[in-house]
């Protein structure tokens, strides 16, 4: 076997979930072969290396290791390529970022009011008095 697509072979070693997801994110330039933008018709060879992003922005570098035309078991398709350590480093702190920096959630003091909000202010609203409302004229 001379080489695979670049689109199938990122298929079969289960970067991505479909070809055409494949394809896209290889269109969008987020793909590149030994440092140079790919199209999803580049064969990828043995001894290449894989910059792709996946997910929420993790960059995975990875050196092609086997080929195949076909999707098999998670097991076998690891065998398809190594990943270098820099990018397993790099993937590990950020996983640990995101376990140890704040959830941006937590951060939003004012929203959307409860259901107890909004009764204690339609209860505050009742029972105060505003100075237009005393009937002085």
């Amino acid at each position: 076997m001379e080489g695979v697509r670049l689109d199938k072979w990122l298929w079969a070693a289960r970067f991505y979930k479909t070809r055409s997801l494949a394809a896209g994110e290889i269109e969008k330039g987020r793909v590149q072969v030994n440092d140079q933008v790919a199209k999803a018709s580049r064969e990828v060879r043995v001894g290449d290396s894989v910059s792709l992003r996946q997910g929420h922005g993790i960059q995975r570098t990875v050196v092609v290791r086997g080929l195949s035309h076909v999707r098999g078991p998670a097991p076998v398709a690891q065998q398809l390529y190594e990943e270098t350590p820099e990018s397993l480093q790099s993937r590990e702190q950020a996983a640990k970022n995101r376990r140890f920096l704040a959830d941006p959630s937590q951060s939003i003091e004012h929203g959307r009011p409860t259901k107890r909000d909004r009764r204690e202010l339609a209860d505050w609203n009742r029972w105060s008095v505003s100075v237009d409302d005393t009937g002085d004229a």
